[in-house]
């Protein structure tokens, strides 16, 4: 007779997805949902926490069929750089404007991993701003401003 075992990790990350889910079902359809040719404020929202739910019951019936790795210590460097990072670019966005806003970020969020040096940051820094620069607002042509009215003097 097999002996029974749960993943704990896989079991928590998929009752979370659920319990996320769930929520953002509720959420969404407390708005107009409209149809799938006539999209309403909620129809999006309800698309994605289907999915999520989904996800996580793929992920809670992984979690009844193998044991995975035990949950490790948590990578506090990675939390403290990488987090910061998108509300920093949030922020400073509509001041400083796409370029200068996106640099910070990826320079701040580079320094996530201990081999990072300040001129190998400084180097994808602006390789990231370079390559979605040209992507954003040339190949795509999204209209934003590339400097914001903090850089202006």
């Amino acid at each position: 007779m097999a002996s029974f075992s749960i993943d704990r990790t896989n079991a928590l990350c998929g009752g979370a997805f659920i319990g996320l889910g769930l929520f953002f079902t509720v959420q969404s359809l407390s708005l107009d949902l409209g149809t799938a040719l006539r999209m309403g404020p909620g129809y999006f929202p309800l698309v994605l926490s289907v999915i999520l739910i989904l996800l996580g019951l793929v992920i809670l019936g992984q979690a009844f069929r193998e044991q995975g790795e035990p949950i490790g210590r948590l990578a506090w460097r990675g939390m403290l750089f990488i987090l910061p990072a998108p509300v920093l670019f949030g922020l400073t966005v509509r001041g400083l404007g796409f370029v200068p806003a996106l640099f910070l970020a990826s320079f701040i969020a580079s320094f996530a991993s201990q081999r990072m040096r300040p001129l190998g940051a400084v180097a994808l820094a602006a390789a990231i701003t370079v390559f979605s620069v040209l992507v954003f607002s040339y190949a795509l042509g999204l209209p934003f401003e590339r400097f914001g009215p903090w850089t202006r003097f």
